[in-house]
């Protein structure tokens, strides 16, 4: 009786591991990010931000479905903000994040240290400017009325 009751037990420790292991594994989502030209609004969002904010910018890429929170809808910030587009918002968000918890996480990357960094041929706060205009630029151009 007591060998079958160490054997269960022995099951059920090993079963709980294997449970643990494969739900923190599955916990993450890994996105790879491709350096984009500083150059291109479009090219950069695309790479680093569709994969949550989808390709249309309505909150539907493939990662959304895996957030906590729901992944909001940029081609409205227009139109949320009386018609005209929150540009020093979107820089804002970009260089720091939000205090909204579902961007004050790791849910969404706070991408204003990253962007300085991905040029070696401009300084680095040259780059990030740059970088952090024209992805604003991009998201101007996806607003819907």
């Amino acid at each position: 009786m007591k060998k079958l009751l160490f054997v269960i037990l022995a099951v059920a420790i090993i079963v709980g591991i294997g449970y643990e292991a494969q739900s923190q594994s599955t916990d993450k989502v890994v996105v790879k990010v491709n350096n984009a030209p500083a150059t291109s609004g479009k090219q950069m969002y695309v790479s680093y931000c569709a994969p949550c904010h989808g390709v249309s910018g309505k909150g539907d890429g493939p990662v959304a479905g895996s957030l906590k929170q729901h992944t909001p809808d940029l081609t409205v910030l227009s139109k949320n903000s009386g018609g005209k587009f929150p540009s020093k918002r979107i820089v804002d968000v970009l260089q720091f994040g939000m205090a909204n918890p579902a961007h004050g996480t790791a849910e969404m990357p706070i991408w204003g240290p990253m962007l300085a960094t991905m040029d070696s041929t401009s300084t680095g706060d040259d780059i990030k400017a740059l970088r952090i205009s024209n992805l604003s630029d991009y998201l101007k151009s996806l607003q819907v009325m």
